[in-house]
């Protein structure tokens, strides 16, 4: 794959070193998307999908260290989110972002593992139960599953639109962020959360995603519901689902509805997690992802 960007980057393993590649994926209209790939470009590709509202970056812990081990790992900036193009026609429904993964996946040699949080995962349930042709050689999901609980989805979407006029300082932005995930209070700091931050003409920093985004989440989620267990039902691929023990997403009863449908798949609970299980605990979920990965 033509890379943009190459860089090295030390990671905590002695003398280790993984190469960082950039590329931009053009879409159905005519704008682009970031891709990001990190380990040798020989390895077995692993895909991974954020979340609503997040980027690429709530991978890169994970990527660095697998990549380190070895792996090829790409992380991809969905439409309207870090630094991908946002749509000049609010085109955000999950078949915009489904039509993105097929471009995406049409660049690659062979089906990847494709590794989904919360909308990513539908992305995956969608692409891997409805695409004529397997897209993927396995699949896991992070505290995602075709049935969610709506309060929890409202506790984000009220996070995103608390602000969505932006930030005085990037200082108060973590205000913001600390009082929506106090069990992680410790861990912001401005150099971190700048990231995900985009400064604007007026002197306000902005977050990475298109505000209009929230304008067609609400109005599909229902529909969706009864589209992803169909293609649930059709999964025939591994399938690994990894879940927050204290996610107000994706409950025990929807859990249990997923196993149900897909008698096959494994289910890993991390402990101590919320719905950002990565950012959570990443070292328990790269283990679980690890154990699956040397299975296949």
């Amino acid at each position: 794959m033509a890379a943009s960007i190459l860089e090295r980057m030390v990671i905590d393993r002695p003398m280790s070193f993984v190469e960082r590649r950039i590329e931009r994926v053009a879409r159905a209209d005519g704008r682009e998307l970031t891709l990001e790939e990190f380990g040798p470009p020989s390895g077995a590709p692993l895909l991974f999908t954020h979340g609503f509202g997040q980027t690429r970056l709530a991978w890169e812990e994970s990527a660095l260290k697998l990549g380190a081990a070895g792996h090829r790992v790409l992380t991809l900036d969905a439409r309207g989110h870090g630094d991908s193009d946002w749509s000049s026609n609010a085109d955000y429904e999950l078949d915009h972002f489904l039509d993105d993964l097929k471009r995406v996946l049409a660049r690659l040699e062979q089906p990847p593992v494709f590794i989904g949080a919360s909308m990513g995962g539908l992305l995956g349930m969608l692409a891997a139960g409805e695409f004529q042709t397997a897209p993927f050689r396995a699949l896991v999901l992070v505290d995602i599953a075709p049935r969610w609980e709506t309060a929890g989805v409202e506790r984000i979407l009220a996070f995103m639109r608390a602000r969505i006029d932006g930030f005085a300082s990037v200082d108060e932005a973590i205000a913001l962020v600390q009082e929506y995930l106090p069990h992680r209070a410790q861990r912001h700091d401005a150099g971190s959360l700048q990231r995900y931050l985009r400064p604007t003409a007026d002197g306000r920093w902005r977050w990475h995603w298109d505000p209009r985004l929230l304008e067609s989440v609400q109005a599909s989620a229902g529909p969706y519901m009864q589209r992803l267990g169909a293609a649930a039902a059709q999964l025939r691929l591994p399938t690994l689902l990894v879940s927050g023990a204290l996610s107000d997403v994706v409950r025990p009863q929807a859990i249990s509805e997923f196993l149900t449908l897909v008698t096959h798949a494994q289910h890993v609970e991390i402990s101590d997690a919320t719905h950002m299980v990565v950012g959570d605990r990443n070292t328990q979920f790269l283990h679980a992802v690890e154990t699956f990965l040397a299975g296949l």
